[in-house]
């Protein structure tokens, strides 16, 4: 049931997400090639380095850079406590045993702030600042890092 559960609001998340932004127009310059400045806040970690983090962070912009029209602002680690053993159960409750064989050992927790396209896309509203905006992720000790959900 909890499969099931996390798997719908997946699909309603990721449907819900789609088409967000709006495309570039042959009279448009690129601006692709202007990546606006993300603050990153790293906080404090016993667990995991820097580097660490930046693979985590980077596995949330490659994800963030398809949200056509929207621009990230902030991405604020979550903390040590959030790679919790009921946190990292939860994450093994959503990993995907074909594309993530081996069990979840950790997890991690950003939160960010993002600014929506001015005209209104599907699941935004426009022109809106969001905040706290959630983006879990979860490995194997010392594998890469998944993302498994993100959202309020």
């Amino acid at each position: 049931m909890k499969w099931m559960l996390a798997g719908l609001l997946s699909a309603v998340l990721l449907l819900g997400l789609m088409g967000c932004g709006k495309k570039e127009t042959a009279d448009e310059p690129n601006k692709a090639a202007e990546k606006p400045d993300v603050t990153i806040d790293y906080g404090e970690s016993e667990l995991y380095a820097k580097e660490e983090l930046d693979d985590a962070i980077a596995v949330i912009e490659a994800e963030f850079s398809t949200w056509e029209g929207c621009e990230l602002h902030s991405l604020t680690y979550g903390g040590d406590d959030a790679c919790s053993e009921e946190n990292v159960a939860w994450m093994n409750e959503l990993r995907d045993e074909e594309t993530s064989p081996e069990p979840f050992t950790q997890c991690v927790l950003f939160e960010s702030s993002f600014h929506s396209p001015v005209e209104q896309r599907d699941a935004w509203d426009a022109d809106t600042e969001y905040e706290g905006w959630q983006w879990w992720l979860a490995r194997s000790e010392g594998g890469a890092w998944t993302l498994l959900t993100w959202g309020y």
